[in-house]
C-alpha cells in the first residue's frame, strides 16, 4: 500500500491504521516521519517532482513485486481571495494536487497492471462542491482531481483496477488551522450531518473503496457530511 502526504494528519493517521492492521505500508512526504512502525516504511519527496515519484514507486516495486493500493492524499491548500492570490502558491497547489497525483496513479498503475488489480483512491475536497469563498484555486486543483479519477477509472478499468476519490468534511489538522472559525462554522451548518469530520470518518470510506469486493465500484466520488 503506497500512501502519501503520511508525515501528518489524515495521511499520518491511514498509515498508522493499516500498519497495525498488517499492511506494508509505504508513505511519503517531504519531511523525515517522527514515528516508525512494524510494516512501515517511509520515503522524503516533493510529490510533485517526477524524478522522486518514479524513484519511489520503482524501489517499491523492486521491493515488493506489487503494489495493491494507491491513496493519494498529499496536498497543499491556501486560503486567499483570488484577487490577493500569487502566482507561485497557484502553480504550487496545481502542481502538487493535479500533477502529483497523476504521476503517484500513474506510475503505480504501471505497476498494478502486471497483476491485473488495484485500488486507487484520491482525496478531493467539499470545498469544490461548495464554492467556499477564499478556496477558488485549491478548490479548483481538487475538483480536477474528481474529473481525472473518473476518466482514469475508464483508462485502467480492463485491467481490475478501480479508482475513486473523497472529501471530507472540516477536520482539525494542519490543513485548516488557518482558516477562520467562521468559515468553519459556515461550513459546518451547511452540511446534513453538522459536526466536523474525523479521522475514523475517512478510514472508513478508504476501506470500503480499497476493499477487494468493492471491485464494481469505480470512478466515484463520496463527500462527507451531505455534500452533493
Amino acid at each position: 500500500m503506497v500512501i502519501t502526504g503520511t508525515s501528518k494528519g489524515i495521511g499520518r493517521h491511514l498509515a498508522e491504521s493499516y500498519a497495525g492492521e498488517g499492511y506494508l505500508v509505504e508513505g511519503c512526504s517531504r519531511r523525515k516521519a517522527d514515528f516508525q512502525l512494524p510494516g512501515y516504511t517511509h520515503h522524503e519527496l516533493d510529490v510533485a517532482n517526477e524524478r522522486q515519484v518514479k524513484a519511489m514507486i520503482s524501489n517499491v516495486s523492486r521491493r515488493h513485486g506489487r503494489i495493491d493500493v494507491l491513496i493519494n492524499n498529499a496536498a497543499v491548500a491556501s486560503m486567499n481571495h483570488v484577487l490577493l492570490t500569487p502566482a507561485d502558491a497557484s502553480n504550487r497547489m496545481l502542481e502538487v494536487n493535479v500533477t502529483g497525483t497523476m504521476m503517484f496513479c500513474r506510475d503505480a498503475a504501471k505497476v498494478m497492471i502486471r497483476r491485473r488489480y488495484g485500488r486507487i483512491v484520491n482525496f478531493t475536497t467539499i470545498v469544490a462542491p461548495i464554492a467556499l469563498a477564499g478556496e477558488a484555486v485549491y478548490a479548483a486543483s481538487k475538483a480536477a482531481v474528481v474529473t481525472f479519477t473518473r476518466i482514469l477509472a475508464h483508462e485502467v478499468g480492463q485491467w481490475g483496477i478501480t479508482c475513486n476519490s473523497f472529501g471530507a468534511t472540516p477536520i482539525m489538522t494542519d490543513m485548516i488551522r488557518s482558516v477562520p472559525q467562521d468559515k468553519i462554522d459556515a461550513v459546518v451548518k451547511g452540511l446534513a450531518i453538522k459536526r466536523l469530520g474525523s479521522l475514523a470518518d475517512c478510514k472508513n470510506v478508504c476501506d470500503f473503496f480499497i476493499n477487494p469486493k468493492s471491485d464494481n465500484i469505480t470512478g466515484q466520488v463520496v463527500y462527507l457530511g451531505g455534500i452533493t
